[in-house]
């Protein structure tokens, strides 16, 4: 499928987008990357520079820490609520993931650019999550619906 069918399948709402984004508090990044190069390092530090609380999860022993944030190693490991599930790993194990959104109560499992699953949005609305697919937050937090948290500090 050619990327512009699969936006004009995967197309949300503004309001949609907005409500998840303002709503939201705490978001656990499967995928998260140390590394600065990395997509996900971006993304983790602005929605960390722009107030909500990051779980990066990545299952490497070594990377024990991204931007002196705590890294765990799935999200069952993580002893907090959290509302977002931010998927940065390839779509086939997107189902997977989808499933341990649900077993810890996220209210919203969210794939990064590249990653959908119409099984697991299935799979996670039937469930009571809202679903995002093929879409980043970063990029949704600055397009023109969207007024970013200015007054808090960087």
């Amino acid at each position: 499928m050619a990327q512009a069918d699969i936006d004009r399948l995967y197309d949300y709402s503004p309001e949609y987008l907005t409500d998840i984004l303002r709503s939201v508090k705490t978001i656990a990044m499967v995928g998260a990357s140390g590394d600065k190069t990395k997509f996900s390092y971006g993304v983790l530090r602005v929605l960390h520079e722009t107030g909500y609380e990051i779980f990066p999860v990545n299952p490497s022993p070594k990377l024990t820490e991204i931007r002196g944030i705590p890294v765990y190693r799935s999200l069952e490991e993580i002893d907090r609520p959290v509302d977002m599930v931010e998927v940065f790993r390839p779509k086939e194990e997107f189902y997977e993931i989808a499933e341990k959104a649900i077993a810890i109560k996220a209210k919203v499992l969210w794939g990064q650019i590249g990653v959908y699953d119409d099984r697991a949005a299935k799979l996670a609305e039937d469930a009571g999550l809202k679903v995002v697919m093929d879409r980043c937050p970063k990029i949704e937090l600055f397009r023109p619906f969207w007024k970013p948290r200015l007054d808090l500090a960087i």
